[in-house]
């Protein structure tokens, strides 16, 4: 509580002396400061930042997401805008200090369950992010993030930004690190849907206990240190690249899985639970293959061990793909988890299936997850979104498990995203979820989302 405490008050200090609206700093843009390649969806282009002496001007193109390098350049005060077509985006900051934030308030329903608590955690859910970001010189930057969700009250950032070069930079503290392309826009600020996709759920879905979430929940906050940067060829093509150590995922000593709840917990202490960091990576690219058409593709890795005696290790992949054409947006991602797990003393009693064909016992399970969806403005205000995600497990299950050694949740969204004044959207949706071993189940939400 002391940390939250004082990140909190370092908040409203930076608050007092200067704000400014979330198109000053997106308040959940785990990224650069600033980046080359502007997002552009149902938005205007934000201006290119202008740069102190000594720093070439990059090129600014039209991109969907945010330029996903590790740290890479650049003064605070002048990040892209999400600035509704027709309005005037904020103007800089002349003090190199921001503060911004988003809240979201969202309502899910069940109507196929008299009990929706039983199977998800319905209900309304508050989500809030307050972020500060402040420039300490010509290469070195800080960012500070309080969260607040179902989870309570969270540090989602904390840690400086060291900049040599384009090409190479460093971020040490707490941070998310470069892993996939939906966390770049995990807060409900910069997504237009109440839900995340499947593979990076954190609580919302259906069925979410019996599943363990999805493969790596989003924001995944963690400490540690990340070096990466790009390299710019043109004005067309970036290439950039990531590396970072972190604490890594947990579970106990006999687990069977990741216990999520272990690295948000301050019972369990924020430090690495077996002295073994988890490594990882991404390479990514952003092309401009035309005046309003842009393709931006990624590949990201993460492997550890994720129980305090280090024996049961994991391995995470992902690959993803983002295409803009002028203002239609269109997004893929798979990610697939390999888990190593305990088989205790008694396999054939722990387990619901017992030995193969060859008289063994499998002792890993294989999970994978993926989403399709694509993001359609109708008009200055409007914008609609489709969506098909799903999960997949193969391998063995706890015996108490109602899952199998095959099972599958897939699900069809229909959802809008309606800006009613400046930066605030009421966001609503229908989600249709088909289950291999539950019965079918539909889920609506409707909540109101915002920055400031």
């Amino acid at each position: 509580m002391t940390m939250r405490m004082l990140v909190l008050t370092v908040l409203l200090v930076a608050a007092g002396t200067r704000t400014g609206t979330a198109e000053d700093v997106p308040p959940t843009t785990e990224q650069p400061t600033t980046k080359p390649l502007a997002p552009v969806s149902s938005t205007v282009l934000s201006p290119a930042p202008v740069l102190p002496a000594g720093v070439p001007q990059l090129p600014v193109t039209l991109t969907d997401e945010p330029a996903d390098v590790a740290p890479s350049a650049v003064p605070v005060g002048t990040a892209d805008s999400d600035v509704p077509a027709g309005e005037e985006p904020a103007a800089a900051a002349p003090s190199g200090r921001n503060f911004a934030g988003s809240v979201q308030l969202d309502y899910l329903a069940i109507p196929t369950e008299r009990i929706g608590r039983n199977i998800a955690l319905d209900g309304a859910t508050a989500e809030l992010s307050l972020k500060v970001v402040a420039d300490l010189g010509h290469d070195v930057s800080t960012s500070a993030k309080l969260c607040y969700g179902c989870h309570g009250v969270e540090v989602g950032m904390a840690y400086f930004d060291l900049r040599v070069a384009d090409e190479l930079s460093f971020r040490v503290g707490r941070f998310t690190p470069s892993f996939g392309s939906f966390p770049l826009r995990h807060d409900p600020a910069n997504h237009r849907t109440s839900d995340k996709p499947l593979p990076y759920d954190m609580g919302r879905m259906v069925r979410l206990r019996e599943w363990n979430e999805g493969i790596l929940p989003a924001p995944w906050v963690d400490n540690g240190v990340e070096i990466g940067g790009a390299h710019y060829f043109g004005t067309k093509v970036q290439l950039g690249y990531a590396a970072f150590a972190i604490g890594g995922p947990r579970g106990d000593s006999e687990g069977f899985d990741f216990d999520f709840t272990q690295s948000r917990s301050p019972d369990r202490y924020y430090v690495d639970n077996n002295s073994r960091p988890a490594l990882g990576g991404r390479i990514n690219g952003n092309f401009e293959v035309g005046e309003t058409t842009t393709l931006a593709v990624g590949a990201s890795v993460m492997a550890g061990h994720y129980d305090p005696a280090a024996r049961l290790g994991f391995f995470i992949g992902g690959v993803d793909a983002v295409l803009q054409l002028d203002r239609v947006v269109v997004r893929a991602e798979y990610l697939l988890r390999w888990t190593e797990f305990a088989l205790g003393d008694d396999p054939r009693s722990r387990l619901k299936y017992g030995p193969d064909s060859t008289g063994r016992i499998a002792d890993s399970y294989l999970k994978d997850g993926f989403y399709a969806e694509v993001e359609v403005p109708v008009s200055s205000r409007v914008e609609l979104v489709g969506r098909f995600d799903g999960l997949r497990r193969f391998g063995n299950v706890l015996a108490t498990s109602e899952l199998t050694s095959r099972s599958t949740v897939l699900r069809y969204t229909a959802a809008a995203a309606i800006r009613v004044a400046g930066a605030v959207r009421i966001k609503t949706s229908v989600e249709a979820y088909d289950f291999s071993d539950f019965d079918r189940e539909l889920a609506m939400h409707l909540g109101l989302a915002g920055s400031f």
